[in-house]
């Protein structure tokens, strides 16, 4: 795992001076010892993460990339993940769709038609659209990986059934919150949104998220 974005410190100033409940949160969730956004540096991982996590709970998600880890023997690497078969892949647990959209990936990150190393260059927007083009990620996943392999200072994931949830609760407001209310605190969070996305979906789970 890497170390606390340098960007942290000076967002949760920028956050508390900016917003009470954000403040509010910060307090809350910054003692006794912190935990922040990290990342692991590996966006294969972090993609086939993404794959397997889809449309399930997070208890099922972790038990299918346990098994799925297992499969690979630990090296979870394009060239690993190639040479498994579709059999090998469902035992894991992987439906179909999930299955075609990981060999997908691997083979595509091996004849380099997928090139992670050009992401850092782009804007939020253009890597979002990049990685969309990959079998079975969308819009949410690439927000997550932006936020957590990259560990962008600016994601604002408002597809995130979670994020509307703590919008709600903290700010008191109806399930779904309205749009225009949503994007008024981009706008407030701004350029900061990973950060107080990250202490938002605190309040509503103790557990931080990891991809």
């Amino acid at each position: 795992m890497s170390k606390v974005p340098k960007y942290w410190r000076s967002a949760k100033k920028y956050l508390s001076r900016k917003d009470k409940v954000m403040k509010y949160l910060i307090q809350k969730y910054s003692e006794p010892s912190e935990v922040t956004l990290t990342s692991r540096k590996d966006i294969f991982y972090s993609l086939c993460k993404s794959i397997i996590g889809q449309q399930i709970s997070v208890a099922a998600a972790n038990s299918v990339f346990s098994k799925f880890k297992k499969k690979c023997k630990n090296k979870i690497n394009a060239k690993t993940v190639y040479k498994l078969t579709v059999t090998q892949l469902k035992s894991c647990g992987l439906s179909r769709q999930k299955v075609k959209g990981i060999k997908s990936l691997a083979k595509q990150t091996l004849n380099k038609t997928f090139d992670s190393k050009i992401i850092p260059r782009m804007s939020d927007e253009e890597a979002i659209i990049y990685l969309s083009k990959l079998r079975q990620i969308g819009r949410w996943s690439a927000e997550m990986i932006l936020l957590f392999t990259y560990n962008r200072s600016n994601i604002w994931p408002i597809q995130d059934i979670g994020l509307l949830r703590a919008i709600s609760k903290n700010y008191k407001k109806e399930y779904l919150p309205p749009e225009k209310y949503v994007n008024l605190l981009y706008k407030r969070f701004s350029p900061y949104c990973s950060v107080a996305t990250w202490y938002l979906w605190r309040s509503i789970d103790p557990e931080p998220i990891q991809y």
